[in-house]
């Protein structure tokens, strides 16, 4: 097993995921300098891309995020394959006590309290909702007692986190919408102007600025084209999965997708 260089993954990434590709070279070559296993931080479905692509064909990976559809999982990387329990990711499960019959919490309204706490957004991973009022969310095990200890309010509300079982983790909502659009061409910024209405030449501005992602990685090409099951994301506007496409008798596209605006109150 080789030492893995950082500039030799550059090309296949963005400018802005280099850093990202520089940690988890760094967390790999350790794992070949120590000869140990480690676990990560929670990683997005485009860092673990990345990861994949670093270690090769020369480690295990398995990763766990709490749930199952979870989106940010922690990784557990070895060179010898191991069954490894729940315990061997030290995710613990919190839920929010506070009083639901008088106030309401949102995704970003939590998202923006533990983003400002004073930890990275990497030492805890999904915010799920029942959509009936509970909300949860899942922290590195060595965090716990940072994370209820720390944080008693979200905006103006009093609130508590308290540790719980994961016989008691609820099925998340899924609040997408399925929608359908007819468009000219599969480009990625003809997607988006399709289903966002905003202009053409605004979202190539929105590309060039690193607020769109494909696949969870940085674009900054406006013509790459668009596939099924590809999961387009635009910053202030939601993300889009795209679930098929066909073609019409008059040469365009219809695209069938499921859509999460980052609008909609929760």
């Amino acid at each position: 097993m080789e030492k893995r260089q950082a500039s030799s993954f550059y090309p296949h990434f963005g400018q802005d995921e280099r850093p990202t590709v520089d940690r988890l070279v760094g967390l790999f070559n350790s794992l070949i300098f120590k000869q140990e296993a480690f676990l990560t931080d929670f990683l997005d479905p485009g860092q673990r891309d990345i990861l994949k692509i670093i270690a090769g064909n020369d480690a295990f990976i398995q990763d766990f995020g709490g749930y199952q559809g979870a989106e940010k999982r922690r990784v557990y990387l070895s060179q010898e394959w191991e069954n490894l329990r729940l315990d061997n990711f030290q995710v613990i499960p919190v839920q929010i006590q506070y009083p639901e019959k008088f106030t309401k919490l949102t995704h970003s309204s939590i998202l923006g309290t533990l983003a400002n706490s004073g930890v990275e957004t990497d030492t805890f991973g999904d915010i799920i909702t029942n959509g009936d009022g509970i909300w949860q969310f899942f922290v590195k095990a060595d965090l716990v007692d940072f994370f209820t200890g720390q944080i008693d309010r979200i905006g103006r509300t009093s609130v508590k986190i308290e540790p719980i079982d994961f016989k008691q983790v609820i099925s998340p909502e899924d609040d997408s919408v399925q929608r359908e659009a007819i468009i000219a061409s599969l480009r990625l910024d003809a997607i988006l102007a399709g289903i966002s209405k905003e202009s053409r030449t605004n979202l190539k501005k929105e590309i060039e600025a690193g607020n769109v992602k494909l696949n969870w990685h940085d674009v900054k090409n406006s013509n790459i084209m668009v596939k099924e099951n590809n999961v387009l994301s635009l910053r202030h506007f939601g993300r889009l999965q795209i679930i098929n496409i066909s073609s019409t008798r008059k040469g365009k596209f219809k695209v069938v997708l499921k859509l999460w605006q980052t609008k909609k109150k929760r």
